[in-house]
């Protein structure tokens, strides 16, 4: 597909997958993400041909009109669209597959300083929620989800969806619905359930001595630890 086809292909996208889009004429005014893009496409195949002061000066003009901050040589699939977008960090040797999906405020970036490969690989149909961190040389897989404002410096494998800080995968299993972030669990309200749950058993037990049903509540607690430790493995 040729630059042309790239461009028209990535304002067609922005219709696909944001409801607040009422009009065409929209596009040209509240989609720096879209700007972004296309900024990028120009610069890249610049790059691409072997130039390096002027895709870095037309990277430069993108990133003081939209706020997002695209290396021209970080490789970008079809219909990626980067909702919002202001803050958003794309590194020179990120690649980032088909149908992907980067809110605002998202860093691609490295841990270290070296040569290479040393910024992340997104896979196709991937999420990335509001101010995620996804760092070093580390691959999020296909269908995958990352929750807002998580960091995440090793690999998610596909259909999985990884909150926290550092980022744990919590749900695995590919989910169809395509922004469904409200359903992430909330990793430290289940932690602080369980010690209260434990606690409660603790105090029953020791002036009432009921041993069979604290045993009982202990397994079933017992039970929802583990349940709940392998699921972030």
């Amino acid at each position: 597909m040729n630059i042309f086809s790239l461009i028209k292909e990535d304002f067609t996208n922005v219709k696909k997958n944001d409801p607040a889009l009422h009009s065409s004429f929209e596009l040209f005014f509240n989609y720096p993400g879209l700007w972004a893009l296309f900024f990028h496409r120009i610069s890249h195949k610049l790059y691409n041909l072997g130039l390096r002061f002027l895709p870095r000066f037309i990277s430069a003009i993108g990133q003081f009109l939209t706020v997002i901050d695209i290396h021209p040589a970080a490789q970008i699939g079809h219909r990626v669209f980067i909702d919002h977008g202001v803050g958003v960090v794309i590194g020179e040797t990120v690649i980032i597959g088909n149908d992907v999906i980067i809110y605002q405020q998202v860093t691609l970036g490295g841990v270290s300083t070296s040569k290479g490969k040393r910024h992340p690989t997104l896979e196709d149909n991937v999420v990335i929620g509001a101010g995620a961190k996804i760092l070093g040389n580390i691959t999020i897989g296909k269908n995958s989800k990352v929750g807002a404002n998580s960091v995440v410096v090793k690999n998610v494998p596909a259909d999985c969806t990884a909150v926290g800080i550092p980022a744990r995968i919590i749900k695995r299993g590919y989910d169809k619905t395509p922004l469904s972030h409200n359903k992430i669990p909330d990793v430290n309200k289940e932690i602080f359930e369980y010690l209260i749950k434990r606690i409660e058993v603790l105090e029953e037990a020791l002036p009432q001595g009921k041993q069979s049903m604290i045993k009982k509540k202990d397994h079933d607690l017992d039970e929802i630890y583990d349940n709940f430790i392998h699921s972030m493995d």
